[in-house]
């Protein structure tokens, strides 16, 4: 058995004013309860809350009161996230890894911002993967991200076996991601740990899940803190003999025949998704998609739409808004 002990932290955001002492002082109160917890996670841009306004320089002075935090109660920490300002003006959503030492030995900026809705926020293009010594290897993606599986093939593709999630979901789709969280333990056999907000931070309803997509735990909507022991061995014997001795979907990928060519951008395999429209936030009464062609028949005749009287060139239809 290799145990671990995580724990979530579900608290009220404000988007107005600050969190960040807050987040100190749940943080005392869980390691007085629970002194054995061993890593905390926040939920996405727990410290300033979603507006893009508060975004500052990395490193910066909130980042150093986490980083003695960590320290003084010896535990690994990830505080959610915060927007970053980089030296060329670009903003990034970003989150950072906190050893017990109070060293920042990782960053990671969110590669998927939740477009268009997330309008101005740069995508980043590193992974963010780390070894906590003795017990196994973490990885970090930020809310959006895991609706891509691209992003956990590529981090358990190279031995991640948790997967930090912290994130910001005050939408309806809450129990859509939380179907791709226990999908995507079961897929990638790998624990979850996911942290949601309340109040601007989002419904609640954080979860934790196993690599048999079990749920360890799962919040309702009102404050929450709770520490999980995980076990790392149970990643190990799953990708071994499968899940429940059955299906042992790492190995099987390993071994495929097929190679995809989709992601082969020149490939054309990928030209029915560019008839999709641009990514834009939907206007009121609009009725687009409702009168677009059919995959077959758009990759079939991609210049023309086939109506009953014969055959009308799409340049003179009337856009659909």
């Amino acid at each position: 058995m290799t145990p671990f002990a995580i724990a979530g932290i579900q608290m009220q955001v404000s988007a107005l004013e600050s969190n960040v002492e807050t987040m100190k002082q749940r943080l005392d109160v869980l390691m007085i309860r629970f002194p054995w917890t061993q890593m905390v996670l926040f939920s996405e841009l727990a410290p300033f809350g979603p507006l893009s306004h508060n975004a500052m320089p990395f490193p910066n002075p909130v980042l150093n009161q986490f980083c003695e935090a960590a320290r003084e109660h010896n535990i690994w920490l990830i505080p959610g996230s915060m927007f970053e300002k980089a030296e060329d003006g670009r903003i990034y959503n970003t989150s950072v890894v906190i050893n017990p030492q109070g060293e920042i030995i990782s960053k990671y900026r969110k590669m998927f911002p939740f477009r268009p809705y997330e309008a101005g926020i740069e995508a980043g293009t590193d992974f963010c993967i780390f070894d906590v010594p003795q017990v196994g290897r973490f990885g970090l993606s930020i809310c959006y991200d895991i609706w891509f599986p691209e992003t956990t093939r590529q981090m358990t593709a190279q031995g991640v076996e948790v997967l930090l999630h912290p994130v910001l979901t005050g939408t309806t789709d809450r129990d859509a991601e939380l179907a791709i969280a226990r999908a995507t333990a079961a897929q990638f056999q790998c624990y979850i740990i996911d942290i949601n907000g309340l109040g601007s931070g989002g419904v609640g309803r954080s979860c934790i899940v196993d690599p048999t997509s079990m749920v360890l735990h799962q919040s309702a909507g009102q404050e929450d803190m709770f520490p999980i022991e995980i076990d790392l061995d149970q990643v190990r014997r799953q990708r071994e003999t499968g899940m429940k001795g059955l299906g042992q979907v790492l190995k099987s990928f390993r071994d495929r025949s097929t190679d995809f060519s989709v992601y082969d951008r020149a490939s054309g395999v990928d030209a029915y998704l560019h008839q999709l429209g641009p990514l834009e936030t939907p206007k009121q009464g609009s009725i687009s998609g409702l009168d677009a062609l059919s995959p077959r028949r758009a990759l079939a005749a991609p210049d023309t739409v086939i109506e009953t009287e014969g055959v009308i060139p799409l340049a003179s239809r009337i856009p659909s808004g």
